[in-house]
Formats: C-alpha cells, structure tokens, sequence
C-alpha cells in the first residue's frame, strides 16, 4: 500500500461508519450484520467519484484480475540479531533458548527468526555445506522459561559455570608441559631466532674500564673515602 493509497483504503471506513453506524443502534452483532448487507448493494450501484465507473463493475474486473495465492502461506516473523551466552544460551523475549555448543562461541552473534509459535536461530554465516540452521524451538509462554535440547550442551564442560567449547582438544597447563616446550608466543619466536644460538663471552668489567680508558672507583679501607 502506498502512501497515496492508505487515505483511500481508511476512507471506507469512515464512509461505512457515516452510512450504516451513525444515528442507528443495533441489539445484537447479528443485527448490525444485517444492516450492512443490507447496504452493499446500494453501495456497489453507485458511480464511484474517481473513476467515474459503477462500483459493482469495477469490483468484478478487478476480481477476475486478481492472482491465485501461493502454495504456501506468507511467513511473518521477526528477525533479530542475539548474543551467545557462556553456557550456549540466548536470550530472547525474556526467556533463553539453546544452540548446539559446538557450532557457536561465546557473545558470537546469531540471527533469531521468532513467529507466534516458533524461535529459530540460524548463524550469519553459512557452514561447509551452505547451511545456517542451528536450532528450532517452540516458543515460550510468559517470561523466565529456558528451552534447552540437553544434546545442545554435548562439548560444554560439566558442573557449575558451563563455558562453551569449540570441541578441539585444549591446550595442556604450563605445568603439564614438558621442559624446553614452548610457553607462549614470544617464548617460540625466540627460540626460532638465530640470535639466541649465538654464544656470548663472559668478561670481567675491568675489561671494559680498560678500552674505554676509565679508573676504576676504589675506595680507601682505613679512611673510607674515595682513593
């Protein structure tokens, strides 16, 4: 509908309201019912002020113009966009919905599509095969609901404070490690560089007082003050 139009399709209201509702009071819905299809025929006799056709013809041609409906019904839905939460959970209209634990990470943004009956969250980004899909749920009713497939939390570690995994294998703790292992990035760079293969002497400081002609700072042991 657009902008020019939605004044036209408002106006019928009012001009219902002005010619079956006003000044008439009815006792039942049936009998209100009645009235109105009582008036349809007088309405689709009349010359419409526009196009200056009879209404009753109009109406008929534009019937016969009109397409068959889809197959399928139009779906409304509303689409979001949620984070996941540490134990694979998000949030949604006041409730939390499960996604499988090892497809997602935590505060990674996933795209809700919620209709009257239904929450379904895809990725943003499609898997190897094209696909989007992570979970369908029924939605809740009220507010505080958790809707959960325990099968979601299959990769999440056990017991309080579930944190979500990517199902690879974690790295060892630096105590498990053995000795000469790498620690830590600049622990490898180091070890690559070829610097650090590089023997260094070990002198003596007064080597160094020599080239550069300095005295050495001696001190006096009986007055101790500088010699």
């Amino acid at each position: 509908m657009t902008v020019r139009s939605k004044g036209r399709v408002e106006r019928q209201v009012l001009i219902v309201r002005d010619h079956v509702l006003s000044g008439r009071a009815f006792s039942s819905v049936e009998e209100m019912d009645a009235a109105f299809a009582a008036w349809v025929p007088q309405r689709r006799a009349q010359i419409h002020k526009t196009h200056r056709e009879v209404i009753g013809h109009r109406a008929a041609r534009d019937h016969a113009a009109l397409k068959p409906l889809p197959p399928t019904p139009f779906l409304v839905a509303e689409r979001h966009l949620r984070p996941v939460g540490k134990d694979c959970l998000v949030a949604f209209g006041g409730n939390l919905y499960s996604v499988p634990a090892r497809k997602v990470r935590p505060r990674q943004l996933v795209e809700i599509r919620a209709t009257k009956s239904q929450v379904v969250l895809h990725s943003t980004v499609a898997d190897s095969r094209g696909e989007t899909l992570l979970a369908t749920h029924p939605r809740a009713v009220g507010r505080g609901v958790r809707v959960v497939e325990e099968q979601h939390w299959d990769g999440l570690p056990t017991g309080k404070g579930r944190r979500t995994t990517s199902g690879d294998v974690l790295p060892r703790p630096r105590h498990d490690r053995p000795l000469g292992e790498e620690s830590g990035p600049l622990q490898a760079l180091l070890n690559r560089a070829a610097a650090t293969r590089i023997e260094v002497g070990r002198r003596p400081l007064s080597v160094y007082d020599e080239l550069t002609g300095t005295r050495p700072f001696t001190t006096n042991r009986a007055t101790k003050e500088p010699s």
